[in-house]
C-alpha cells in the first residue's frame, strides 16, 4: 500500500539502481574477459547504461516539478536521485580512465574490488527495494549496514592493491595508470555509501 500511495518515486530509486547493477555487470565482464582492443565498444554499452539511468532521473525531476505533495522532503528526493545516479557514473568512470590510460592488462586486486562493487550495487537495490516502507521497516538498518560493510572491504583492497602497486611497479606508467584505477574502483564502493547514508538520513529526519 505504502508504494502505491506515495506515487513512484520509490520504484524509481529502484529503477535508477538497477541501471547501477548493470554498470557494475557489465564491468565485472569487461574485467574478468579483458581485451584492451574491445574497450572503445564496452566504453559505448557502458555509456548506453549510463544514458538510461539518466533519462530515467530526468523523468523522475520532471514529475517532482508539477507536484505539490510528496512523500518525503522533495531536495531528499532529489539527494537520492543524484546519489544513486553517480554511482553509475563512477563505475563508467572506471572504463573510462582504463582506457585512456591505455591499460593492456587487468590485475587481480582490480578484479576483487570488481567483485566488491557488484556487491555493492546489488546489496543498495534491495535496500532500495525495501525503502519504500522505511517507516516500519525491521530489514533496512541491516540492509544499510551490509553496504557499509562492502564499503569498508574495498577500502581495505584499495589500500592493499596501492601499496603493492607502489612496492613492486617498476614501470612509471602503469604505476600512473593503476593508481588512478585503483582510486576510481574504491569511488564506486563510496559512491554506493553515500546513497546509504541518504536513506539513513531520509530515516532520521522521518522518524
Amino acid at each position: 500500500m505504502a508504494r502505491k500511495k506515495d506515487g513512484n518515486y520509490f520504484e524509481t530509486f529502484v529503477e535508477l539502481a538497477s541501471y547501477s547493477c548493470k554498470a557494475a555487470d557489465l564491468l565485472k565482464n569487461i574485467m574478468n574477459n579483458f581485451n584492451a582492443e574491445l574497450l572503445p565498444q564496452k566504453m559505448k554499452e557502458m555509456h548506453e547504461i549510463e544514458h538510461g539511468g539518466d533519462e530515467a532521473r530526468h523523468k523522475m525531476i520532471q514529475k517532482l516539478s508539477k507536484e505539490f505533495i510528496t512523500p518525503i522532503e522533495r531536495e531528499d528526493i532529489m539527494a537520492m536521485g543524484d546519489a544513486i545516479d553517480t554511482v553509475t557514473d563512477t563505475i563508467e568512470d572506471v572504463l573510462m580512465r582504463m582506457y585512456m590510460y591505455n591499460i593492456k592488462h587487468v590485475t587481480d586486486y582490480a578484479l576483487k574490488m570488481t567483485d566488491v562493487i557488484v556487491k555493492c550495487c546489488n546489496s543498495l537495490k534491495t535496500a532500495l527495494d525495501e525503502f519504500y516502507n522505511f517507516r516500519r521497516s525491521t530489514k533496512l538498518h541491516d540492509l544499510v549496514v551490509e553496504v557499509n560493510r562492502f564499503e569498508e572491504e574495498g577500502d581495505a583492497l584499495f589500500m592493499e592493491a596501492t601499496r603493492k602497486l607502489y612496492v613492486e611497479s617498476q614501470d612509471y606508467k602503469e604505476l600512473v595508470a593503476w593508481d588512478t584505477t585503483y582510486h576510481y574502483l574504491e569511488k564506486c564502493c563510496d559512491a554506493c555509501e553515500d546513497v546509504a547514508n541518504a536513506i539513513e538520513n531520509v530515516i532520521m529526519k522521518n522518524s
